[in-house]
């Protein structure tokens, strides 16, 4: 029997056996805008939207099953309009194991950190280089290859649920229902609406108790009538608008839908129905931004289909053209289509992972929907407040190469629109890592370096720096970022008979590095900067926990170590929660002010990439943008002073500032945000341990600013920090400041 067959099948056995629920209703409390109410066999939660709007959504149990018995939503004096009626939550997991990479394991064995069980256990948790579901995967990449098929599992969800509960927390209301059983997972199913807005938030809530496991999901519901005006609309990657009837026959399998902005709406009668997953949290770290196909519909039968949210199982490659094979070959398996990779998630055992789906219900059609859900994203860009430059660090475009491919220097490289289409300001490449010669000690490598530093400058604007970064692995252990505030000739070697500084009679004043000691009185002598690149995972695993009483480190030019969502750990409330916020923690007890630095470290990307979801940024305080034959000192200043914040982009920290004297001290921030505000935090270290001190903000209402003030006791604290987050697990993170 088919899956359509089998769904339509058993849509007609739940249409005759209803059930009555008595939901557990002691934890709700009546509020204006926001209530639930006792139907026969269910709840119906109503909540005031935007712009006036009403929506309903009516939840049941029918065999054992949630049901979504309507939604619907009204505009202010319009009537109601109904966007589906008996709807089913499903859900797939695809789960294979996870494995410790190669790519970690290097750098841990030149350390001498013998790769026990307990070591092994708890650095498989940050792998990149993963593709679980690729059988057999290639050899030398990871740990206890090759993989074997039956170490993969799909599976759908099941519903044995007996009762519900209903919440109010802040301005939100809760409906959970037990009884959900996904393979090896099994937990709870938790529909949350948020008052001030008109988006529904499905979520499976599960555990596993299996070591060991990697996982995708995809969420949606099912059920959707199909009319004869019934039809979903998109945009395609080249942003033209593109529909489907559900004319075609019926789908044995989900459709990925490769719809830019992650984003599918369906049109019922003069309402819309948009569906479309978490903007950041709900991807891992990827080396390319392809548009997998984020979303997918399925036509069951001639009269129902389903909607939802849907993660690839691999790349997507593909066959590229241009200079010589060899050189086509060795850049493509690196930069755009590396099969090896694909992490997935992680589900340490035990761990209550989250899978959410966003529904956004709206009375207006499908144009004014697209229009409402993208406000979430700013469009996908990253808007800066006033008197902050968006800048994005680590990007390994090759671009000296292919400026040499092209034979000139007026060349408009992909890449670079796609920068620009994102509202940044500022980016600092990452050339001499896998491409060029990083290892020459002159000749060639500062023939190279030349075209690199033309071509920044040649493409370079007002209001756009282009800065001609590097990830070097040669002095100071694991890999690090380095940042120069003006373009400068050096090599990571020094052969005989080269002196540490010379005047080159080409290209004037260049440096030959040949020790840690030199490597950092190249950056004290020009201004720059250096952090750990991916710290505590891939080239740089065991560190900068390996370095931390060096010099380098000690140093005002260690400026910490870089942010990126890897790995991701759908049970954490932030991105990166672990092992970038941790180490953050760890450095500011360990010494002096450290920062982190949000990177991309991806490769090259075209416009109908989905760039923005994979992608977390850096506001600086500066005024403007240094020019390319200017003085970029600022961009340092700012840097090394903590001048700055990270953040996904859907919440702004406009200002942060600590007032007060002696224990008694106040930190004062102003935070804007799109999504419904989860939580603002004070987190602060004693040079030993760390702890925090969260403020819940869930009864403020989406698209809203506001100013914290809160007070603490100075005494015994090295150093605070404040962050803020949203519902859909986005973020912005403040520097730490230290108080002694």
């Amino acid at each position: 029997m088919s899956r359509a067959t089998l769904l339509l099948v058993l849509t007609s056995a739940l249409a005759l056996h209803g059930q009555n629920v008595d939901c557990d209703m002691q934890a709700y409390k009546a509020a204006d805008g926001l209530r639930a109410t006792k139907t026969d066999g269910g709840v119906e939660f109503t909540w005031n939207g935007e712009a006036g709007a009403t929506l309903r959504a009516v939840f049941a149990l029918r065999g054992g099953e949630p049901v979504v018995s309507e939604l619907a939503a009204r505009n202010a004096q319009g009537a109601w309009e109904v966007l589906g009626r008996n709807l089913r939550p499903e859900y797939e997991v695809t789960t294979g194991r996870r494995r410790l990479s190669e790519q970690q394991m290097a750098p841990l064995r030149k350390l001498g950190i013998a790769l026990t069980p307990g070591v092994v256990e708890r650095e498989q948790w940050n792998a990149f280089w993963d593709a679980p579901l690729m059988v057999p995967g290639a050899p030398g990449t990871n740990l206890d290859l090759p993989r074997k098929p039956g170490e993969i599992r799909r599976d759908h969800s099941q519903f044995h649920s007996t009762a519900c509960t209903v919440r109010s927390v802040g301005a939100r209301l809760e409906i959970d229902f037990n009884g959900l059983t996904l393979g090896i997972f099994s937990g709870s199913l938790r529909y949350t609406v948020y008052r001030g807005t008109n988006l529904l938030r499905q979520e499976a809530i599960a555990k596993t108790g299996q070591p060991g496991v990697a996982y995708k999901y995809d969420a949606g519901l099912d059920g959707f009538a199909i009319a004869p005006e019934t039809k979903i609309v998109w945009r395609d990657s080249a942003r033209a608008w593109q529909q489907y009837g559900f004319g075609g026959d019926a789908n044995q399998n989900p459709v990925a839908l490769k719809a830019r902005n992650r984003l599918v709406i369906l049109e019922a009668g003069k309402g819309s129905l948009a569906v479309f997953p978490p903007p950041h949290k709900f991807f891992f770290a990827r080396e390319i931004e392809t548009n997998l196909g984020f979303v997918y519909y399925r036509k069951d039968s001639p009269k129902t289909f389903a909607l939802g949210a849907r993660q690839a199982e691999r790349e997507e490659p593909y066959r590229p053209y241009g200079v010589s094979d060899a050189e086509w070959n060795r850049r493509v398996h690196e930069a755009r289509h590396d099969i090896n990779n694909f992490a997935l998630y992680n589900a340490p055992p035990g761990t209550g992972q989250h899978m959410p789906v966003y529904f956004y219900l709206n009375a207006a059609n499908s144009r004014a929907t697209h229009q409402a859900v993208l406000a979430f994203t700013h469009h996908d860009r990253y808007e800066a407040p006033p008197g902050y430059k968006v800048l994005v660090s680590h990007f390994h475009m090759h671009f000296n190469e292919q400026l040499t491919d092209a034979g000139t220097m007026d060349v408009q490289p992909t890449w670079l629109q796609v920068f620009r289409a994102l509202g940044i300001n500022m980016v600092i490449l990452a050339d001499f890592h896998s491409d060029s010669h990083p290892n020459d000690p002159g000749p060639i490598r500062f023939a190279e370096q030349k075209v690199y530093f033309e071509g920044c400058r040649r493409f370079s604007d007002h209001d756009f720096l282009l800065i001609p970064g590097e990830e070097a692995d040669a002095n100071f252990g694991g890999h690090y970022m380095t940042f120069l505030p003006r373009p400068v000739y050096w090599s990571h070697v020094r052969n005989a008979g080269q002196n540490f500084l010379e005047n080159d009679p080409e290209y004037g004043k260049v440096y030959h590095v040949g020790s840690p000691a030199e490597e950092l009185e190249l950056l004290k002598q020009e201004g720059g900067l250096m952090w750990q690149a991916h710290p505590r995972t891939k080239g740089s695993a065991g560190y900068p926990d390996a370095v931390k009483t060096e010099p380098h480190f000690l140093s005002d030019r260690f400026l910490g170590g870089s942010f990126q969502s890897l790995p991701v750990d759908q049970s954490e409330k932030r991105l990166c929660e672990a092992r970038c916020l941790g180490l953050l923690d760890d450095m500011n007890n360990w010494a002096g002010p450290k920062y982190m630095l949000a990177e991309g470290d991806t490769y090259m990307k075209y416009p109908d990439d989905e760039t923005y979801p994979q992608l977390i940024v850096n506001y600086v305080k500066l005024g403007e943008v240094p020019a390319f034959d200017g003085d970029w000192t600022p961009i340092a200043r700012a840097l090394r002073a903590g001048d700055y914040f990270v953040s996904s982009g859907e919440v702004l920290l406009r200002d942060t500032a600590i007032t007060g004297a002696g224990p008694k001290r106040v930190l004062a921030a102003t935070v804007s945000w799109t999504f419904p505000l989860d939580f603002v935090e004070l987190v602060w270290g004693d040079g030993n341990t760390t702890n925090r001190s969260i403020v819940s903000t869930t009864n403020l209402p989406p698209f809203g600013s506001h100013r914290f003030e809160i007070p603490f006791d100075a005494a015994g604290k090295k150093w605070v920090r404040f962050a803020a987050w949203d519902s859909a697990g986005n973020g912005a993170i403040a520097q730490p400041v230290h108080l002694r």
